[in-house]
């Protein structure tokens, strides 16, 4: 009774939300020898009234009407409907018996915006008449006979009328000015076979009989009680025979057309033959030559070419026209059925055949076409489920199939319930819909992932069995006839063991260690915030031996986060996540804390203080150039994203003194100014790290030293003396291959970066420290050549360059033993190029280094990026200017743009 409900529940939403979302009607009519076709596509389960235009009138087609008018309406499992007119309908507009004006009005009724309206009005021209043409439909049959050999008509005969529509109120159509007054006919004799004399005016009333300047049109429904059967070779034909009785002279008007339920239609095994006899008796007088024979589909008549493309089959023997069709061919389309909840599908086609052929007694010519609508017996049709499960993807992958065009997936009723499309998408089931090329049948595929609630697991022997119970939801459209399909599944899965992740820590670094698992190395791995890329994997010295991956991640990365600080020591914590890349779900966290020995401060002989403040993890939004010692004005000397260094003595930027027993303290506190703390989160604690300094009272220091007056003053010679120091360009940022002289001039394309390597050489003191102090670009070799691009300017990037320096890291590797001996640095090619320059030059890279001392604490600017701020607040530089520089300068490097 519930899944009933549901189904009633949803057959209401289905056609509510068909009617409120379904396009605009598509509508396109089209000429088809002496027929009109109009067809009518994206109905959405909207009504179609059709109304026909006449003399500033409309009349509404109902069945009677089309069938005595010459008009019909057929229409697709799928709703889209098409109208076949003939050119000599009722509500034709003739010229001439040549142009042909039908205008209908198309009412769309059921939108949720009201009526939708269409109006076609199509011209169609038809110059090339038969002696006489027949059409021969489902609804109607037309006979047209040429009037050329009928007398004029005199004053005294009866006149025929042009056209009369039978039913409606708008009377009769008058001739227009200038054109035949029509022939005129006394009466008529209609043979049932028996003759049977009826009058003008009471034979309107039942057929259409009417006339135009140059022919006569008779035109009946199929079911017409004047009509009668008649047996030619074989075939049962309905045949309309009338003989027109005029003054002095009479003319018959004959049509016959054959019944598809008798002896014309056969169902082959694999296709439908239809049998036409060409030479039909109510139709000849006398011997016939056939000369044209054209196959159709749908009033359209095709090529040769393309008869032979979709498979027909089209031959003539002595007695017959005989077509094959295969089944399920393009041009047809399958309708479905339920019964019992069994699936039933019927083939449905409107094939056409016209032929032409000319008596020799007569010396005339008839044009004959045949529609006929041909359904195949309904077949019980087996509803495939293919299983192409693999346990190792941890998802069913089903395929349901085949079904009409007309048939939709509408739910999935699990144990628990039933599911809309939209709640299984939801949870990842992967539904879709797929249609073969010409849209004769269609299947639906589905996947299910074994995580999914509704899927049972059990374990078993090391494995795992999952099972799933299905029942799909179908409905036929447009009868919204619903009917289901019900599946079991099964799958064994070996167990898996996920990845799992263990760490340590040392003075320097983290160290995790991943053991894959069954699942090998199928998983992603995200350090802190950070993608483990394979840059990134260098940088890490990641390690893997086909079960385990390893790697260390200093404690100053920026992937760490810092939790809480002392005076001499940080407490980080260094995030690992694996995750799977298909269904971007976690399979494993490690959170991994350590504390590592720092000393935040220095307290130097002579009074200078240092002090190193971090970014903690529970204050994001603190941007550490912001903070500031008691005295507001004094900065930090250097500041990035994660850290601020201090640099100021004893008794500046408001440091407070106390006494105690042999010792004094020095004491200052690293916090954001007051109106910036205001501005803060009130969720984020304050900022506050206290910076100490102690000194003994009584402690003294000697210090001795000699001087000697300079006999010159210093001077640094290029990469001569005992300490040697060289530039070079890497090929990429692994730094792993460098250019040779051989290489040079090296070609770089506008903002294509270049990797700079800078190392000292001649040494393996462990504390020497190579720095940058300077680096800049020319275009010639010479150091004080102009045009000057500065690239870092007293250890920092250029501040007023676009495209700044980038700085790399240094790792320890087989050949780099001493990181402090090098410096890595990249610049795009923008950095050379001033709008006003040719762009397409050379340029020369000059850097000054120096070396320093990285255990002196005097040596402030050792082991700092950048040893300057500008703060424009006038500060001067360390005495370490002084120091002797080196310049190194690269090789030449093309820019092309």
């Amino acid at each position: 009774m519930l899944l009933f409900f549901r189904w009633l529940v949803f057959l209401i939403a289905f056609v509510k939300l068909e009617a409120q979302n379904t396009p605009p009607a598509s509508v396109d009519s089209r000429c088809l020898g002496n027929v009109l076709s109009v067809d009518v596509s994206l109905l959405g389960g909207r009504y179609l009234e059709v109304e026909a235009v006449l003399n500033d009138s409309t009349v509404v087609i109902t069945p009677k009407i089309a069938s005595q008018c010459g008009l019909r309406m057929t229409t697709s499992p799928l709703g889209n409907t098409v109208i076949f007119a003939s050119l000599q309908n009722c509500f034709a507009q003739n010229s001439g018996d040549v142009d042909f004006t039908t205008i209908l009005n198309l009412r769309l009724i059921g939108s949720h915006k009201g009526d939708e309206v269409y109006q076609v009005a199509k011209t169609c021209r038809y110059a090339a008449w038969a002696s006489r043409e027949i059409i021969c439909n489902s609804d109607y049959m037309e006979a047209s006979e040429d009037s050329v050999s009928v007398r004029r008509p005199t004053s005294n005969d009866y006149a025929l009328p042009q056209q009369s529509i039978p039913g409606s109120q708008m009377g009769r159509a008058t001739q227009k000015p200038g054109g035949e007054a029509g022939l005129r006919v006394k009466y008529l004799v209609l043979f049932t076979p028996e003759e049977k004399i009826m009058e003008v005016t009471e034979a309107q009333n039942l057929h259409m009989i009417t006339t135009t300047p140059t022919r006569l049109f008779l035109r009946t429904s199929t079911t017409s009680s004047e009509t009668f059967t008649q047996d030619v070779s074989g075939v049962t034909m309905t045949v309309l025979k009338t003989s027109i009785i005029f003054a002095n002279r009479w003319m018959d008007a004959t049509a016959a057309c054959p019944t598809p339920e008798a002896g014309s239609v056969f169902f082959m095994r694999n296709s439908i033959r239809w049998l036409l006899p060409w030479y039909i008796d109510p139709l000849i007088s006398g011997q016939v030559q056939l000369v044209e024979v054209h196959v159709g589909i749908n009033g359209s008549r095709l090529e040769p070419a393309e008869v032979a493309a979709r498979q027909y089959s089209l031959t003539v023997n002595e007695v017959y026209v005989i077509l094959d069709i295969p089944f399920g061919s393009v041009g047809g389309h399958f309708k479905s059925f339920v019964w019992d909840n069994q699936y039933y599908t019927s083939y449905q086609i409107e094939p056409m055949l016209e032929l032409l052929w000319t008596e020799d007694a007569m010396h005339k010519d008839t044009r004959y076409k045949v529609f006929l609508p041909v359904t195949t017996p309904q077949q019980l049709q087996p509803i495939y489920l293919n299983d192409y499960t693999v346990p190792e993807k941890q998802f069913f992958d089903l395929m349901l199939g085949y079904f009409g065009p007309d048939v939709f997936l509408i739910n999935i009723s699990i144990p628990t319930g039933v599911l809309s499309m939209e709640e299984c998408n939801a949870r990842d089931f992967n539904i879709l819909e797929h249609t073969f090329p010409d849209s004769s049948s269609k299947f639906f595929t589905l996947q299910v992932p074994f995580a999914d609630p509704s899927v049972q697991q059990k374990a078993n022997l090391g494995k795992t069995v999952v099972s799933l119970h299905l029942t799909f939801g179908l409905l036929v459209m447009p009868e919204l006839v619903p009917f289901s399909h019900s599946a079991y599944l099964h799958a064994e899965v070996a167990d898996v063991v996920s990845p799992s992740i263990s760490g340590g820590c040392d003075e320097e670094n983290f160290y995790i260690l991943v053991k894959y698992g069954t699942r090998g190395l199928n998983f992603a791995t995200t350090v802190g915030k950070q993608m483990l890329t394979s840059s990134l994997a260098r940088e890490y010295y990641l390690m893997e031996n086909g079960t385990h991956l390893s790697f260390s991640v200093p404690f100053s990365s920026s992937n760490v986060a810092y939790e809480a600080v002392k005076a001499t020591s940080i407490r980080s914590r260094l995030d690992v996540t694996l995750t799977d890349p298909q269904t971007k779900k976690s399979l494993e966290g490690f959170s991994l804390s350590c504390t590592f020995i720092k000393s935040l401060t220095e307290c130097f002989p002579n009074g200078t203080m240092t002090a190193l403040a971090v970014k903690l993890e529970s204050v994001p939004s603190l941007n550490p150039s912001q903070l500031v010692l008691n005295d507001p004005s004094c900065g930090p000397a250097y500041s990035d994203d994660r850290y601020a260094y201090f640099v100021f003595t004893a008794n500046s930027c408001g440091t407070n003194r106390k006494f105690f027993a042999n010792m004094m303290l020095y004491e200052n506190e690293i916090s954001l100014p007051g109106e910036l703390e205001m501005e803060k989160s009130e969720d984020e604690p304050e900022y506050e790290l206290k910076v100490y300094c102690y000194y003994d009272i009584n402690d003294t220091y000697a210090v001795a030293f000699n001087t000697r007056a300079r006999r010159s003053e210093p001077y640094a010679d290029d990469a001569q003396g005992e300490l040697q120091v060289e530039i070079r360009v890497a090929s990429d940022d692994a730094y792993a291959t460098f250019h040779t002289e051989a290489d040079y001039p090296v070609l770089k394309f506008l903002q294509e970066p270049v990797y700079f390597e800078v190392e000292l050489k001649g040494t393996k003191l462990a504390d020497v420290s190579l720095e940058l102090d300077s680096c800049w670009a020319t275009l010639d070799g010479d150091r004080f050549s102009q045009p000057r691009w500065n690239l870092i300017i007293k250890g920092c990037v250029n501040p007023v360059d676009p495209y700044k320096v980038i700085f790399h890291p240094v790792p320890v590797d087989q050949r780099v033993h001493y990181p402090s001996h090098f410096k890595r640095f990249e610049v795009q090619m923008f950095a050379f190029a001033d709008e006003d320059d040719n762009l397409s030059h050379q340029v020369f890279v000059h850097c000054d280094v120096f070396v320093c001392d990285a255990k002196n604490p005097q040596d402030g600017v050792c082991n700092k990026l950048c040893y300057e701020k500008e703060t424009g607040k006038g500060q001067k530089r360390a005495a370490s200017d002084d120091r002797t520089l080196l310049h190194v300068i690269s090789g030449p490097i093309l820019v092309i743009e």
